[in-house]
């Protein structure tokens, strides 16, 4: 979300992305509920322009994915023009599937790396911003950076860890 905030690309999704990331998140999560996670999605939904897809849904059943219920990601990603999903799921949205309709799904690791190539300072900025927000309990840059890699965003955390002066 921080980096969504620099606009530097244009953030989408939908209705039922914020359902799944949300179910998810809970069963994961046991200490967070329902009406917190509804407050996130609300300030996500009102901080970031026009992120809402609409009106996807009819597309759905023309596509072919490994996964199904994957299918919804793409006809959203079609639907408001996006020419990247990103996601860690790469094996469910091969290149073969997703070329007819101009689409490339990337890992969120190098996608951050093209963000720090385009803008370093917004991507240590939006880091550093995230990190500060985080104080149940506060954590250190280097904790911060830690837990990014842990979370599979290794290349990215190195590079924050090299070239941000500040996080």
């Amino acid at each position: 979300m921080w980096l969504a905030l620099t606009g530097m690309f244009k953030a989408r999704w939908t209705e039922a992305i914020h359902s799944e990331w949300m179910r998810n998140v809970l069963l994961n999560r046991p200490d967070l509920n329902i009406e917190q996670l509804t407050r996130t999605k609300n300030l996500m939904n009102a901080n970031i322009r026009d992120c809402l897809v609409t009106g996807y849904e009819p597309l759905i059943t023309l596509i072919e994915l490994p996964d199904p219920d994957d299918r919804h990601v793409l006809a959203a990603a079609i639907r408001s023009g996006a020419s990247i999903i990103v996601t860690f799921n790469l094996s469910d949205f091969p290149s073969q599937a997703l070329k007819p309709y101009g689409v490339n799904a990337i890992h969120p690791d190098e996608f951050i790396l093209r963000l720090i190539d385009i803008n370093l300072v917004a991507v240590c900025t939006a880091a550093q911003r995230q990190r500060r927000t985080l104080k149940n309990p506060p954590i250190t840059p280097d904790e911060y950076l830690d837990t990014l890699s842990k979370l599979g965003l290794t290349l990215s955390s190195d590079t924050l860890r090299s070239l941000c002066k500040e996080i």
